[in-house]
């Protein structure tokens, strides 16, 4: 797999690593669109809006303290641990759909995490400052390293990306698990109920399918990169 290199001009380590992960990357996110927008026309039948299901389940956790906050954008949401913030965004916040339930109660299962000390929220959040660094620095340290032959350099950039990946990696339960916790509150308190909760479900499922496709293309550049600097030393 590795060394695959350069054929008649064309990069064969992207067309067969990494194109293929980022076709599926942008089907994922057409998926979520086209999800979301299907059931963010439902209504759900107690009338309540993002924003209310949010505080409403912070308060059954005893998160009195987290904080629900309208953010800019489409599907901006998420949970800030820094602030003890659930940001629900303008498509969310006052909605009453099924689509934006579901969204909403997702990001408090991620406040939740991170008060009940959920062990890969915390290894998460632990590792965003580096993670941030190197995914800037990975690529131009390996490739320098590679140009100058300068082995160190090359394997410290590989090294970084690895982080990025196991960043992406480690997303994945932490994603899932919020999603399960949202699910089972909404059921157990009939928040949604029936084809309500199925449909939210969906929307939950299509946004899963997002993260696993952001892992996939780590894992893809990852391996790219892996060959790029192999191929470097066998040359």
């Amino acid at each position: 797999m590795f060394g695959l290199g350069y054929f008649y001009g064309i990069d064969m380590t992207y067309i067969i690593l990494v194109m293929p992960a980022l076709i599926f990357a942008m089907y994922a996110q057409m998926k979520v669109n086209s999800t979301y927008g299907k059931y963010s026309t439902i209504g759900n039948r107690h009338g309540y809006t993002g924003a209310e299901v949010a505080r409403k389940i912070l308060d059954m956790n005893g998160l009195q303290n987290v904080i629900v906050e309208r953010v800019a954008g489409k599907l901006t949401d998420h949970y800030d641990p820094r602030t003890n913030v659930v940001r629900l965004s303008d498509s969310t916040y006052g909605s009453t759909s099924v689509a934006a339930i579901g969204v909403a109660a997702h990001e408090v299962g991620h406040a939740v995490q991170h008060a009940r000390g959920y062990a890969p929220i915390k290894v998460r959040n632990a590792i965003v400052p580096v993670v941030q660094i190197a995914s800037y620095a990975a690529w131009p340290l390996a490739i320098f390293g590679v140009i100058l032959s300068f082995d160190s350099l090359a394997n410290f950039g590989v090294i970084l990306f690895g982080l990025v990946v196991l960043f992406q990696l480690i997303t994945l339960p932490v994603e899932f698990n919020a999603s399960s916790r949202a699910v089972k509150t909404l059921d157990t308190h009939n928040i949604l109920e029936g084809e309500e909760l199925a449909a939210s479900k969906k929307v939950l499922s299509a946004a899963a399918m997002t993260y696993v496709a952001s892992a996939a293309v780590a894992i893809a550049n990852l391996l790219r990169l892996l060959s790029i600097v192999g191929g470097r030393r066998r040359d």
